[in-house]
């Protein structure tokens, strides 16, 4: 004898909820959130050049004997690392230029009364250097201007902005 199928009941909207995880949840926040620094490139940076050092070392040591285990992938290897040693402390900078000093900057370099903004970080040209990327709306409602301005993450210099007249229709949100 089979067992009788058995049907779900069925789930009301009331009964269905979604939640954030723990680690999500920004009301459970006790103090403001500080953006990582930059520099915290350069400790991985000594450890590849460490790891890469010593990967040379040892090929150095064991040219001439037929090594099994260290051989030219080895040296090549090591190369490698030091070379990306290298390039992560060169582009270990500072961070010194926070978000709020980055709006404070470019809300006087778009010529109007902030409302609304937003600040996203993000790294330009080859040496990462950090660069803000503020997104601004004038405070009327809704906002009859835009603007976007990119702040130098170390020295706080103001790299470009644009400004516009919102093209966005919010009409029908009224």
């Amino acid at each position: 004898m089979s067992p009788e199928p058995v049907t779900p009941s069925p789930v009301t909207d009331a009964e269905v909820t979604d939640t954030l995880p723990e680690d999500l949840d920004i009301t459970a926040l006790q103090a403001p959130y500080e953006f990582p620094n930059n520099s915290r490139r350069r400790i991985p940076g000594v450890l590849y050049l460490l790891v890469g050092g010593v990967a040379i070392v040892a090929w150095v040591l064991t040219r001439g004997d037929e090594p099994v285990l260290v051989n030219t992938g080895v040296l090549l290897g090591g190369i490698a690392l030091v070379l990306f040693g290298l390039y992560h402390l060169q582009a270990g900078w500072d961070l010194s230029f926070d978000e709020r000093d980055a709006l404070v900057a470019a809300t006087r370099e778009v010529g109007f009364p902030v409302g609304h903004a937003s600040a996203q970080l993000g790294w330009r040209g080859l040496r990462s250097r950090p660069t803000w990327r503020i997104l601004l709306y004038s405070n009327e409602s809704p906002p009859s201007q835009r603007g976007l301005a990119l702040v130098d993450g170390v020295d706080g210099e103001i790299i470009d902005t644009w400004v516009e007249a919102n093209p966005e229709d919010w009409s029908d949100l009224e």
